[in-house]
């Protein structure tokens, strides 16, 4: 009994042991490692010269992990094919890259590894780490610097290529489109400046390039560009800046087909606003056509009244580029696109936001005695009524009292479309948004203004809310807008086509110009008035 009572004490002040040294602290582990792995050695040393060797071996004072290697490594001058870099996916003290290129002679190659190598434990990269060599008798030293931009785009894109040509007998304007850069070097992912280290002195021309197929060469169809309108001269201390934009691309037409039995799609690349489709096939004269253009994108809609042909030939042309293509589509069993309608989502309206009803067809006319609008007390209102044949829609213009509420009526037979199909009745409630929820903003232009100008006033989300033209400065004035977090974003619309127009490397255009205000945080029942002072 003793030895059990004594067992048990013994227990008690054990665990009483414990739980005392729990209460007065945890060990932490010390602090955090916040230091990257170091290079302490380098097979053959770096900045080596007359550089033979195959296999290069960098050795760390700890272990290191490879990540994004293939994305983050930037090899300057490029190599035709990708080193092998072991190991990959395990922890490891050093790297090996193994070059399958024959290097080019009296050279300087700069390997630089962006953030690809962290440390195994905390992931510390070690960030701007580089290797160069030369095949040489000497390393090149000269260096250009500046800054990658957007031309529309506040934000520019990761990972968007600095690229040099050297300019001699053989460099043409179109070399970037078949050959990769003499030197490169990219942005990575947390900044838009670049530095090009390691240069041969000469004459350059300088390039970025979002490039979307990893190949160092442009793709106009998939690749953001920029460009300088003039060759640069190395050594310099100059700061360049690129704008990056897309090109509108050469035309194209994608081979057209049947979305259901009475409308063809005919998809395209680039500028489609001259683009006839011409039907080449016999049709009796009862066959009607009509082409329209697909909001928002770069699709032509060829609607057809019911016909008998397997197949129909068209001849689609473009007369600014001169080009004609022919396609046989065959006719396929679809249910035919009957008339649908669909209205503005949000009921409640002002004069700057207004009532419309849309449909999904064709509209061919409106009889506008046969809708009626009424208010809250059930009198009949006047509210002119037009069609918007781009949009395919009828707009409501109503100038009425704000107070009230209306009823809207579309009566059968209203709406006739393409295909003579006609509306049942339809009937909508709207009523006006009270302009105390709502903020007004007037936004004035000041400083290095180019007119004539496009002022767009743009949500939290990079969303186009309004926008104003103007060939004269004039205050801009945007009634009933939703409080919320918006910007203004003025154009510099140079041909006054009321548009941004993007620019091109061949013809040496460059994009309009685009100027960002600071935030706005507009508040309900609030009136807010902006200078925007446009700087270059």
């Amino acid at each position: 009994m003793a030895r059990r009572i004594f067992s048990l004490l013994f227990l008690v002040l054990v665990v009483f042991a414990l739980v005392h040294c729990a209460r007065r602290g945890t060990p932490s582990g010390g602090p955090k490692d916040i230091t990257p792995a170091e290079l302490i050695k380098a097979t053959p040393a770096n900045k080596s010269i007359n550089f033979k060797s195959k296999t290069i071996r960098l050795e760390f004072d700890e272990y290191i992990k490879l990540k994004d290697i293939q994305k983050q490594l930037i090899v300057s001058p490029p190599l035709k094919y990708q080193p092998d870099i072991t190991p990959q996916g395990s922890a490891s003290k050093y790297i090996e890259i193994t070059i399958k290129d024959t290097l080019k002679p009296n050279t300087t190659y700069t390997f630089n590894f962006g953030q690809s190598i962290e440390d195994n434990n905390e992931g510390n990269p070690s960030s701007f780490l580089s290797y160069v060599f030369s095949t040489g008798d000497y390393i090149d030293s000269l260096s250009i610097s500046g800054v990658v931009n957007d031309a529309f785009k506040q934000k520019v894109d990761e990972y968007v290529s600095v690229m040099l040509y050297k300019v001699d007998s053989t460099y043409t304007d179109s070399t970037i489109y078949k050959e990769p850069p003499y030197y490169i070097t990219n942005t990575l992912d947390s900044t838009n400046i670049f530095s090009l280290k390691n240069l041969k002195e000469g004459e350059y021309a300088l390039f970025a390039l979002k490039d979307e197929g990893n190949n160092n060469t442009f793709d106009q169809g998939i690749d953001k560009i920029g460009f300088l309108d003039h060759y640069i001269t190395i050594p310099t201390d100059s700061i360049y800046v690129l704008d990056l934009f897309k090109e509108v691309s050469d035309f194209s037409m994608s081979v057209p087909s049947y979305a259901s039995k009475n409308k063809i799609i005919f998809g395209y690349n680039g500028d489609g606003s001259d683009v006839e489709i011409i039907q080449k096939s016999y049709l009796p004269d009862s066959v009607k056509t009509k082409v329209t253009k697909e909001l928002e994108k770069d699709t032509l809609n060829y609607w057809i009244t019911p016909f008998e042909a397997d197949s129909l030939i068209f001849n689609v042309v473009s007369n600014r580029q001169k080009t004609l293509d022919t396609f046989i589509v065959k006719t396929r069993k679809l249910p035919a696109d009957s008339l649908k309608f669909t209205a503005v989502s949000n009921k409640r309206i002002s004069l700057e936001n207004q009532f419309w009803v849309a449909a999904n067809t064709p509209i061919k006319s409106i009889d506008t005695s046969k809708i009626k609008i009424v208010d809250k007390d059930t009198l009949p209102v006047f509210v002119p009524i037009s069609l918007d044949t781009i949009k395919n829609r009828l707009d409501f213009d109503m100038v009425v009292p704000l107070e009230n509420e209306y009823s809207i009526t579309v009566l059968p037979e209203a709406i006739t479309d393409f295909f003579n199909a006609v509306n049942d009745t339809i009937q909508y409630r709207v009523s006006f948004v009270d302009p105390t929820e709502n903020s007004l903003l007037t936004v004035n232009l000041a400083g290095e203004v180019t007119y004539p100008v496009i002022v767009q006033l743009i949500d939290g989300s990079g969303k186009l809310v309004r926008e104003q033209f103007a060939t004269e400065p004039k205050p801009f004035v945007y009634k009933n807008v939703k409080p919320g977090e918006y910007q203004v974003r003025v154009v510099e619309d140079t041909n006054g086509n009321q548009k941004w127009d993007t620019g091109n490397y061949l013809q040496k255009t460059f994009p309009e110009r685009v100027s960002y205000s600071p935030a706005l945080n507009l508040r309900a029942n609030w009136e807010e008035t902006l200078t925007f002072q446009i700087t270059r």
